[in-house]
């Protein structure tokens, strides 16, 4: 099934992108966790501009997960392209790694590489919003209204 390709790591995916968004959703309401996305990448502009995470600031986030201390840190209202939050404050992490729009100095080119990947999201999820199970997830992701 060529879908499984237009996801992240798709190549090491044999089966449809539903069949792990029902086990991880699976996983998330049998063990009544929080999820957390950690930007082990890239950060501070496109390649060429921006710089590798730093890694003690993406293991000290990973402490602040694995010890609880983020469920403490005052979050952001969830942003407009994504409806993603993030932690204001965390420790003494430097919050420009925190808030990724303040991590590149340009907030331009910030905010049009965030149209372009929210909009190249939300087209690619068309293909997935005729499955009933995968449609109600649409209202998390970019174009979506859950948490604004």
């Amino acid at each position: 099934d060529g879908d499984v390709l237009d996801v992240f790591g798709g190549a090491f995916m044999p089966l449809p992108p539903k069949k792990y968004a029902e086990l991880f959703r699976a996983k998330i309401e049998k063990h009544e966790v929080n999820v957390y996305l950690v930007n082990t990448g890239w950060t501070g502009g496109a390649y060429g501009v921006g710089k590798r995470m730093d890694i003690v600031a993406t293991r000290n986030i990973v402490a602040a997960i694995l010890d609880g201390s983020i469920e403490k840190a005052p979050m952001s209202a969830p942003d407009r392209h994504f409806q993603l939050q993030f932690p204001t404050e965390l420790g003494s992490i430097d919050p420009t790694v925190l808030d990724p729009s303040k991590a590149w100095a340009d907030n331009g080119a910030f905010e049009a590489m965030c149209s372009k990947l929210s909009a190249m999201y939300a087209k690619n999820w068309t293909k997935y919003v005729k499955d009933p199970f995968m449609a109600a997830l649409s209202n998390y992701g970019p174009g979506g209204a859950a948490l604004l």
